[in-house]
């Protein structure tokens, strides 16, 4: 018995001096190799769909169509009968209420729409649905140390995330698996001496051709624990 606990003590050692050595450009490398093992995100063409799930028991359906090689976002949302479309082909951008081009400003305010917002959801989507390969992009900076830190019971390598002012100003954390590298959390605050901001728990996979998405996000926030939704990808469509 003493024998097994020793080689275990050993193994263990081996993955945390591993950890601590490996570099952010590694670990996100690693990450990504996961994920999106043969590099399909940057020709991605599919619809996901999506349900949104608050804690007082109302749903938002959500059905978000992406083609990357033409430069095309729509989103179709649907939540206690009221439907709402956003389009952006390109520069072009195009919102529909209940079927309609024609919204009152009433209507605009009470629904949030604009072509703003619409871009908006274009960026929100397509960051979240493309972790953690998105972390390539321009104006994205990586911590170049590695961290080891517990969430919720479970030790991850954490990876620290900042932006050029022109793409975000919020500080993420991304913590991953230490042995497959699977993305499980990530964190962000706004303003991290109040501990504001959110924190989101993945679980699952949905399998959209050979990239590896995050099946179930639930969204809380670091000040309380609160829980503020939880969105499931339910199904996914290859574009044809």
């Amino acid at each position: 018995m003493g024998k097994y606990f020793m080689v275990l003590v050993f193994l263990i050692g081996i993955k945390t001096s591993q950890a601590q050595n490996i570099s952010a450009s590694e670990l996100l490398d690693n990450a990504i190799a996961y994920h999106d093992p043969n590099g399909l995100w940057g020709v991605f063409q599919g619809k996901l769909f999506i349900t949104m799930s608050y804690p007082d028991g109302r749903e938002r359906l959500s059905e978000v169509e992406i083609d990357l090689p033409k430069q095309h976002f729509e989103i179709t949302s649907t939540t206690e009968g009221t439907i709402i479309k956003q389009t952006i082909d390109k520069e072009e951008c195009t919102l529909k209420l209940n079927g309609s081009t024609t919204i009152s400003e009433e209507d605009m305010k009470t629904h949030r729409l604009s072509c703003e917002r619409a871009n908006f959801m274009k960026n929100y989507y397509l960051y979240l649905y493309g972790l953690p390969m998105k972390l390539k992009d321009p104006g994205t900076h990586l911590d170049s140390k590695v961290q080891t830190k517990t969430f919720k019971g479970k030790e991850y390598l954490m990876l620290k995330v900042t932006y050029d002012k022109s793409v975000g100003k919020d500080v993420w954390y991304f913590y991953f698996d230490p042995t497959s590298y699977a993305m499980e959390v990530y964190q962000f605050f706004h303003d991290e001496s109040k501990n504001d901001g959110e924190y989101i728990l993945l679980s699952g996979l949905e399998n959209v051709g050979t990239i590896k998405m995050p099946k179930v996000r639930a969204w809380y926030y670091n000040k309380d624990d609160k829980h503020l939704g939880t969105d499931t990808l339910t199904k996914t469509l290859a574009l044809d």
